[in-house]
């Protein structure tokens, strides 16, 4: 005869675990996060379509601070230059988008990560605006571009920090 079964037990929890649906202020944060990532991404493709004449303006500004460089050591300036601002600021919008996943992904963490790098990427944008933005109205709508999805990002961050998403992103407990 075999063992009796064992009883009813209501304090196991279930082997699938139940993820609560996004509560609305995560889901507005994450709109206002994407759109921050689509603004900073436009400036980056503007920089990347019109890298000749960008990479012509660095290479009078590094001749005038290198006087007396030969032109093949002026342009490679200018081109690390460039391509290391393009690459920063593509580099510290993935982590934030990796962060952002991670918050989505309910850890709580993550919207503490999301500080930080946020704050470089402010850093970032002032270092990278000295070779980036170009004269005249287009460096306006770089900066406009820029601006607009700092407020973006920062507001979005702000909802992180509301009530109601630090009890969604809190994992529940079960009683044992």
């Amino acid at each position: 005869m075999p063992p009796p079964r064992p009883g009813l037990s209501y304090s196991t929890p279930p082997p699938i675990p139940v993820i609560p649906p996004l509560p609305r202020v995560v889901r507005t944060s994450r709109s206002l996060w994407l759109f921050s990532f689509a603004a900073g991404l436009a400036v980056l493709l503007g920089s990347f379509v019109a890298r000749e004449s960008n990479l012509q303006r660095l290479r009078g500004l590094v001749a005038d601070m290198a006087a007396g460089r030969d032109a093949a050591s002026v342009s490679t300036t200018a081109e690390v230059v460039f391509w290391g601002s393009v690459g920063a600021l593509l580099a510290v919008t993935l982590l934030e988008a990796v962060a952002l996943a991670a918050v989505l992904g309910r850890r709580n963490w993550a919207r503490w990560i999301l500080l930080p790098l946020l704050a470089s990427h402010v850093l970032i944008l002032v270092l990278a605006s000295a070779f980036l933005v170009p004269a005249g109205a287009a460096g306006s709508y770089v900066v406009m571009l820029w601006g607009a999805g700092l407020l973006l990002a920062l507001a979005g961050l702000s909802l992180l920090f509301l009530p109601s998403a630090g009890a969604w992103l809190k994992p529940e407990r079960g009683s044992s």
